[in-house]
């Protein structure tokens, strides 16, 4: 939550945009990748629960039928990767080509829980952060999965301080504006709220839904999961200590002049 002292980072470099952000629209984006046998539930559950939200549905170079599929569901814009590029990669372009004022992302394998995203979003449209980020409370992954997770999460807070207990959960609601604060790299929906922490962004993690998968395959096993965790973090390392954050601007134009 906000602290005493807390200034919007909308406020900070005055003048450059011509209005306040607007709050009143949203966008979910989810990424597929070879999920023919659940994008069709997952999609219209998304539309179920958010009937006035903006789905953007990325097919990741999917080889199977997702993209036949999820084109013929009318309430929802498809956008499709002629390469597969990983599930970032996937989601900074529906995040990209989004139009809603608040930009919603969550797993398309259906274990994230649709009816989250409603209590992420009014956090963020009453200011109460700038971030909102799931905690999957009660898992229902393998054993092996969960305590390899919980591994990764420790070895991460060792070299990161980003303020969340669960960074595998996809689930995360915020401004598009800050969506000018990321670099596009594969790994990058593991390390937003980093990201977000250093830019001085507040972030609310909140329990959240977590379920068995329905249909299909995971495409990561632990070991993929551990080589790219570690390969990532040194690479969010180096990152985080020269990315270059703006302070705020003075552009020295009088307030009288039209």
């Amino acid at each position: 939550m906000k602290s005493s002292g807390y200034v919007s980072p909308f406020n900070r470099n005055s003048g450059l945009r011509p209005s306040a952000p607007g709050l009143n629209s949203v966008s979910v984006i989810v990424p597929f990748y070879n999920e023919e046998d659940c994008v069709e539930f997952v999609l219209k559950e998304i539309v179920k629960y958010q009937p006035d939200a903006q789905v953007v549905a990325v097919d990741d170079g999917s080889s199977d039928h997702t993209w036949e599929i999820m084109r013929g569901i009318e309430e929802v814009t498809p956008l499709r990767l002629t390469e597969n590029r990983g599930q970032s990669g996937a989601l900074f372009a529906g995040m990209s080509f989004a139009a809603g004022d608040i930009l919603v992302m969550l797993d398309g394998d259906g274990q994230n829980d649709p009816a989250d995203i409603q209590e992420l979003v009014d956090l963020v449209k009453a200011g109460d952060c700038d971030v909102a980020v799931g905690r999957r409370a009660k898992r229902k992954d393998t054993w092996s999965r969960r305590a390899a997770s919980r591994i990764a999460n420790r070895i991460r807070r060792c070299f990161i301080q980003d303020g969340i207990s669960d960074t595998g959960c996809s689930l995360k609601a915020f401004h598009r504006d800050h969506l000018d604060l990321l670099v596009p790299f594969n790994g990058l929906h593991r390390y937003l709220p980093a990201i977000f922490t250093q830019a001085g962004l507040t972030i609310a993690e909140i329990d959240v839904n977590h379920r068995e998968r329905k249909a299909g395959e995971s495409k990561y096993t632990n070991f993929d999961r551990a080589l790219r965790g570690i390969y990532d973090l040194i690479g969010v390392c180096w990152l985080l200590k020269r990315k270059v954050m703006m302070p705020p601007l003075e552009t020295g134009v009088n307030e009288k002049q039209s």
